[in-house]
C-alpha cells in the first residue's frame, strides 16, 4: 500500500497538533517514526487509521477514501497500550480474525513464534494477561491478518528479549510489498526493521531520511569487554576502555568505528577475551538535526 500525507494540520484548542505535515510511505517501505511525548505521533497514527478528522490529505494508493471501511481489512495496527477488554481471549481473537476470514488456529500459530499458547490463555479474561502477554496477542493477530499496512506503536515494549527477536524475525519474514510504519525509540529496532527515519516535534517533522544517516547522527556504539591479564588490561586503557565492576571494560565511540575496534581487539588480544558485547545508546547530542533525505 502506497500512503501520501499532504498537509496534515490537526488543532486541539489552542495546541497544535500537526503543522502541515507532508510524508510518503512508498509501497513495502519500513519507515520509523520518532518523537517525545506530545510530538504528534499518535495524532498522526489516528489520522491514517480514520479515528480522527485531520484538515490536509491522507491518499491511498493515489487515492482519498472518504469511508475507510473499505481500507480496513488492508491495515492492521498494533497499540502500545493493550486494551484491558473483559471478554476470554479466544472471544477476541475470533472477533478480530473473524472479520478477516480467518481462524483461531492462524492467529495461534504466529502466537506460539511469539513464544505464546493462545490455546492454554483462551478461556482468561483478555484483562487478566499479563502486559506482554496482551501485546503478544495483538502482535500476532496484526502478523496473521495478511494486511498490506501495518502501524506498529512501540509493539515490543512490554515483551521479553526472547519474544521481541521473535518479533523482529516475523516483520523480517514479511512480504516486500507490505508497507510498515513503526512508531520506536529502540535503536534495535531502527536497525534491524526499517529503511528510513521520521521525526517529529512539536506536531512538524523535523527531521526525514534513510535509518543509516539516523544512527550515525542519533547513536553511538559501546563496547564491552572482559579480559583477563596485564597484557589485556595496559592494551583496554591505550584504547580508552573504562573498567567496571565485575572485571568488564568499557568504551563508547562512533557506531561507524565499532567494526574497526572489534577487528582490532581480536587481532591485538587473541587468547585474553572471555567476552565481548558490543550494543547501540542513543547519542545525547545529534551531530546534526538537518534533513539528510
Amino acid at each position: 500500500m502506497h500512503v501520501e500525507l499532504r498537509d496534515l494540520r490537526k488543532r486541539f484548542g489552542k495546541v497544535e497538533a500537526l503543522r502541515s505535515v507532508s510524508l510518503m510511505l512508498p509501497t513495502g517501505s519500513r519507515t520509523a517514526l520518532i518523537g517525545p511525548n506530545g510530538s504528534g505521533k499518535s495524532t498522526l497514527v489516528r489520522a491514517l487509521l480514520g479515528m480522527l478528522a485531520v484538515d490536509g490529505e491522507v491518499r491511498f494508493d493515489g487515492r482519498v477514501h472518504e469511508d475507510r471501511s473499505e481500507l480496513a481489512p488492508r491495515m492492521a495496527y498494533v497499540p502500545q497500550i493493550a486494551p484491558r477488554l473483559a471478554a476470554p481471549v479466544r472471544d477476541v481473537v475470533r472477533a478480530v480474525a473473524g472479520l478477516r476470514g480467518q481462524s483461531f488456529d492462524a492467529v495461534a500459530d504466529v502466537a506460539k513464534v511469539l513464544q505464546l499458547d493462545l490455546a492454554e490463555l483462551a478461556r482468561r479474561p483478555f484483562r487478566a494477561l499479563s502486559g506482554g502477554q496482551r501485546q503478544k496477542v495483538l502482535a500476532a493477530m496484526a502478523l496473521a491478518s495478511g494486511a498490506e499496512l501495518l502501524l506498529l506503536d512501540e509493539p515490543t515494549a512490554s515483551m521479553d528479549p526472547t519474544s521481541r527477536n521473535a518479533f523482529f524475525r516475523l516483520i523480517e519474514a514479511l512480504p516486500a510489498s507490505v508497507t510498515v510504519l513503526l512508531c520506536s525509540h529502540r535503536l534495535d529496532e531502527i536497525r534491524r526493521l526499517v529503511d528510513r527515519v521520521v521525526v517529529l516535534a512539536e506536531g512538524s517533522v523535523a527531521w526525514h531520511g534513510s535509518a543509516a544517516s539516523y544512527l550515525d547522527d542519533h547513536a553511538e556504539a559501546v563496547v564491552e569487554v572482559l579480559a583477563e591479564g596485564p597484557v589485556a588490561d595496559a592494551w583496554l586503557v591505550q584504547r580508552g576502555f573504562a573498567r567496571g565492576a565485575g572485571g568488564w571494560w568499557s568504551m563508547s565511540l562512533a557506531v561507524n568505528e565499532r567494526a574497526r575496534l572489534l577487528a582490532e581487539l581480536g587481532r591485538s588480544l587473541n587468547g585474553c577475551v572471555r567476552d565481548v558485547m558490543a550494543r547501540d545508546v542513543e547519542r545525547l547530542q545529534p551531530r546534526d538535526e538537518g534533513d539528510r533525505s
